[in-house]
């Protein structure tokens, strides 16, 4: 297992992460925000990835969701975090008009597929925490989780699948492939469970 999660850059993303989404919860939930990027964190660890994408796993959220500049991780953490995290972030507005589900969606399976072995690994992590966390909070209230999202199952499913589909073209038989592949499984089956 790689030794870098305890190294003084490691910890300084955390902590950065941990500034910037601390006023931030999980939709529908009181869970703090922080635990989702720690999660994908540790998945992109547990499967052996380097440093730099480990640490883009703790910060893949801070320009999309907290206003922090790509050239600010640049300069904190190297071109290549920064590089990673603007790969998976997605434009959620254009001139102050938010921009479609619809739209953001595509545009980010777009630049999933221009982008390489590295980004689609970020992206199945994000993926895999989401989706379990979807399959898990179905368990607890039912289907009254899709109120949290924008677009219910059927669309969210097609998302899922597609990110699968790019990454499976990246990263061919990796473990967190077949690991997502299962996710969005148990995804499909817990939606039928509700309708």
């Amino acid at each position: 297992m790689n030794t870098f999660a305890l190294s003084p850059q490691y910890e300084r993303a955390l902590q950065f992460a941990a500034r910037a989404h601390r006023q931030q919860v999980r939709k529908g939930t009181d869970i703090p925000y922080i635990t989702h990027v720690v999660h994908v964190s540790v998945v992109l660890l547990r499967y052996g990835f380097d440093e730099d994408v480990v640490i883009a796993g703790l910060l893949h959220d801070v320009v999309e969701d907290c206003g922090v500049a790509p050239q600010e991780l640049e300069g904190l953490f190297g071109a290549n975090v920064a590089r990673l995290v603007e790969a998976v972030s997605e434009r959620k507005g254009i001139g102050g008009v938010e921009r479609s589900w619809e739209e953001r969606k595509t545009e980010a399976l777009a630049h999933l597929r221009r982008g390489d072995s590295a980004i689609a690994a970020l992206k199945a992590a994000d993926a895999l925490h989401n989706i379990h966390s979807i399959v898990t909070d179905l368990a607890l209230v039912g289907s009254a989780v899709w109120q949290r999202f924008k677009r219910g199952p059927d669309r969210m499913l097609w998302y899922y699948s597609e990110i699968l589909a790019v990454v499976r073209d990246a990263l061919g038989d990796h473990p967190i492939v077949a690991e997502l592949a299962r996710a969005i499984a148990d995804l499909e089956h817990a939606v039928q469970g509700y309708n």
